[in-house]
C-alpha cells in the first residue's frame, strides 16, 4: 500500500499543473481562438512568481502558504497580461494564431534568462526555497486511505486544481457568460447576431487561459526544482496534448491529465520501484514512455475529437 500512495501522491503532484494548463487551453479554444503560447505563458508566470518568491523569501516579507498563494495570483495576473498579447495579435490584428503562440513561446525562455541573467550577475536561474510541502493535516491525515491519499506530503495547490476544475465546468456550462464563450467557439456570426460582443468573449477566454497557464506554470515549478531556469520541459504542449485527448471537456480534460501525470511519474520514479528497476527495461524507455504514449494516444483518438468548429478562425465583423 506505501508504494500506492507514494505512486499516487506523486500522479497528483504531476496531473495539477497538466490539469490547470489544459483547462486554461480549454477557456481559450471554446471562444474560438487556439493558444499554443501555454508554454510560453507558463514559463513567464512562473518566472514572475518565483522571482517575487526569491525576493520575499531574503526579504523576509512572508513565508510559507501566505506566500506560495500570492506568489501564485502574481504569476496567474502576469499570465493574463502576457496572454493580452496573444490575444491583441489573433483577436484585433487578425494574425495567424498559430505564428503568434509560437512568437510568444521563443520569447518567454529567452526573457526569462535575460532578465534573470541580467539581475543576478550572470547566473541564468533565480533560487528560492521550497517550503510549501504540507507534511500531514491534523485529524484528516488519519482518515483511512483518503488521509494518506490527500492530506499527506502534499501541496495546497492539489485542492486548488481540484476547486479550478469544479469552477471552470460551473463558469462554461452553468452561467449565461459560459455560453457565451462557448458559442463564439461554435458560430460567431450567430452570436454577433444575437447582440454577443465576439470580441469581447475571445478576450476574455485568451486573458483567462493566460491566468490559469501562468498559475499552471508556478505549480509544475515548486516541486521539482529550487532553482528555476526558464523552462517548463514542455509541460505546455502536453496539456495541448490532454486537451485534445481530454475532447475539449473539463472532466475528460480531468482522466486524461491523470493519465498522463501517471506516465510521467512512472518516467520520473521508476528507479524507486524495485520490480520496474529489476525488470530489465532500460531506464531511458521509461524517460521516453509519456511522449510516445501522447503520441498514439492522439493518433488514434485526434479523428474522433470534436474541436470547437471556429477555433482557429478570425472573427471580422465588417464581413458580415
Amino acid at each position: 500500500m506505501d508504494l500506492f500512495y507514494f505512486l499516487f501522491r506523486q500522479s497528483l503532484m504531476f496531473s495539477i499543473p497538466l490539469l490547470i494548463v489544459a483547462l486554461g487551453g480549454l477557456f481559450s479554444e471554446r471562444s474560438g481562438v487556439v493558444n499554443i503560447a501555454l508554454e510560453g505563458i507558463m514559463i513567464f508566470g512562473a518566472f514572475f512568481g518565483i522571482w517575487f518568491m526569491h525576493t520575499a523569501q531574503n526579504a523576509g516579507w512572508l513565508s510559507g502558504q501566505a506566500l506560495f498563494l500570492v506568489a501564485l495570483l502574481i504569476s496567474g495576473v502576469i499570465g493574463g497580461l502576457f496572454a493580452l498579447l496573444h490575444a491583441f495579435a489573433a483577436i484585433s490584428m487578425k494574425a495567424d494564431q498559430t505564428i503568434s503562440g509560437t512568437a510568444l513561446n521563443l520569447f518567454a525562455p529567452a526573457f526569462g534568462i535575460f532578465v534573470a541573467k541580467t539581475i543576478f550577475g550572470g547566473v541564468k536561474s533565480i533560487p528560492f526555497s521550497n517550503e510549501f510541502l504540507i507534511k500531514k493535516v491534523p485529524v484528516l491525515s488519519d482518515i483511512p486511505i483518503i488521509g494518506d491519499m490527500f492530506f499527506k506530503d502534499f501541496y495546497l495547490s492539489t485542492f486548488i486544481g481540484i476547486a479550478i476544475l469544479i469552477a471552470t465546468y460551473v463558469y462554461l456550462y452553468k452561467t449565461k457568460t459560459g455560453l457565451r464563450i462557448r458559442t463564439c467557439g461554435e458560430n460567431p456570426q450567430a452570436a454577433d447576431a444575437a447582440g454577443v460582443n465576439v470580441y469581447k468573449m475571445r478576450y476574455l477566454g485568451v486573458v483567462l487561459s493566460g491566468i490559469l497557464a501562468g498559475m499552471g506554470g508556478l505549480i509544475y515549478v515548486i516541486p521539482i526544482t529550487s532553482e528555476y531556469s526558464s523552462t517548463v520541459a514542455g509541460y505546455g504542449f502536453l496539456a495541448l496534448a490532454v486537451l485534445i485527448f481530454g475532447n475539449w471537456t473539463p472532466w475528460r480534460i480531468a482522466l486524461s491529465a491523470i493519465f498522463f501525470a501517471f506516465a510521467k511519474t512512472l518516467a520520473v520514479t521508476y528507479a524507486s520501484i524495485p520490480f520496474l528497476l529489476n525488470s530489465g527495461v532500460p531506464g531511458v524507455v521509461f524517460k521516453i514512455f509519456p511522449y510516445v504514449a501522447t503520441l498514439i494516444l492522439l493518433a488514434f483518438t485526434s479523428k474522433n475529437s470534436a474541436a470547437p468548429k471556429a477555433a482557429g478562425e478570425p472573427f471580422d465583423k465588417a464581413n458580415l
